[in-house]
């Protein structure tokens, strides 16, 4: 049986291959753009992605470095007719994400209004 995310397969195995990323979030958002004019012929419904990854491979890069790095390793599905036409990054070293989780877990500081 063929998938029905072939696309969204291929990242999670290249990615994971080559990254061994301690988080690995795929978000398919497509469907909020297939109405955009370059949209218009596409039968694709995997032309849109974002990704959050965490890797230790991204230690010591600046965030360019480390979109390249993924571009890199998509190159082909980029470029490929119907293949993905945007790739939104969150990159991350493990500690970086970690950070951010606990960041996002922290309540919220409520002030008091002065008196």
């Amino acid at each position: 049986m063929a998938s029905k995310t072939p696309v969204e397969d291929v990242i999670r195995e290249k990615i994971t291959a080559a990254l061994h990323p301690t988080t690995l979030e795929i978000y398919n958002d497509s469907h909020l753009h297939a109405h955009h004019k370059a949209m218009e012929n596409s039968a694709s419904s995997e032309t849109h992605f974002r990704l959050v990854i965490a890797s230790e491979a991204f230690k010591s890069k600046m965030n360019p470095a480390r979109h390249r790095l993924v571009y890199g390793l998509l190159k082909e599905e980029m470029a490929r007719e119907g293949g993905i036409h945007a790739l939104q990054l969150r990159t991350l070293t493990p500690e970086e994400e970690e950070r951010r989780r606990a960041q996002e877990a922290a309540p919220a500081t409520q002030t008091k209004p002065a008196q």
